[in-house]
């Protein structure tokens, strides 16, 4: 059976299993901006694409930014709504939104910007957050390292299996990665069961693995300055991001976080 996003499309169960009490992806991009803005903003408008739930955006409002979510999934907007409304929600494609404003901070985390599988789709991408960026305003993303898979399996050996009980139901999903060598992606199969699942609800979805070179050439031809580009730490890495901690990069490790500045188009 094959569905559209099971977690997308309920988005309470995604929380609750991807859930993240200490808004360590949060602070993580207010600690990013503190650290590379170029200059200080006392409510930075910021643009968070690819929201999902809200919950960062939400967040990073009450530390002072007035914030704007942007997501094409229709109930992530209805949940993010009703949770967090100081927050302005707007259902969008990545690659084509057009907003009436510029903000000084556009965020992408958790590999949405992977979901750009053609490099027309990541040059449109860029080329929307150049267009709605002031100049010196910042680019944060976070995503899967395309270079982690250059001599390592370990995300692709065997089948991993969670389960995570929401109201009262518990759903065990089993999910399996491989590479796409032919199309630079990297596959996911994930199959859910719960008790009263008539079968199995299967479904895939891919990334775009990006090289950090590859990157850089992409930002740079965007019109961009990438001032960071670090593997750890992030709120998904192991150990996780934490206040003032050193951005190593080694670039090995499984997540690539960016930092990229927007140029001055008359300098």
């Amino acid at each position: 059976m094959n569905g559209q996003n099971f977690l997308t499309d309920n988005p309470e169960l995604y929380e609750q299993q991807f859930p993240d009490p200490e808004h360590l992806a949060a602070r993580f991009v207010d600690d990013l901006v503190r650290r590379f803005a170029d200059r200080v903003v006392a409510t930075p408008r910021l643009l968070d694409v690819g929201c999902g739930t809200g919950r960062d955006a939400g967040h990073l409002a009450t530390l002072g930014y007035t914030a704007t979510g942007l997501d094409t999934s229709l109930p992530m907007l209805t949940h993010a709504r009703r949770r967090h409304p100081a927050v302005r929600f707007v259902h969008a494609d990545l690659r084509t939104f057009d907003l009436a404003d510029r903000f000084d901070v556009i965020t992408c985390l958790d590999s949405a910007l992977l979901y750009c599988h053609r490099n027309a789709d990541l040059t449109a991408f860029l080329g929307r957050c150049h267009r709605h960026l002031r100049p010196g305003g910042l680019l944060l993303a976070e995503m899967r390292n395309g270079a982690f898979f250059l001599g390592n399996t370990e995300l692709l050996d065997g089948i991993r299996t969670r389960t995570v009980t929401w109201r009262a139901v518990t759903y065990t999903s089993a999910t399996r990665l491989w590479i796409d060598h032919r199309e630079q992606l990297l596959r996911r199969e994930r199959v859910w069961t719960w008790p009263a699942c008539p079968r199995p609800l299967v479904q895939t979805s891919a990334w775009r693995l990006l090289f950090p070179a590859e990157l850089r050439h992409l930002l740079a031809t965007a019109g961009f300055d990438v001032v960071a580009l670090f593997d750890t730490p992030g709120p998904r890495t192991d150990p996780p991001w934490h206040p003032a901690a050193a951005l190593s990069d080694v670039l090995s490790g499984d997540r690539l976080h960016l930092v990229a500045r927007r140029r001055d188009d008359a300098a």
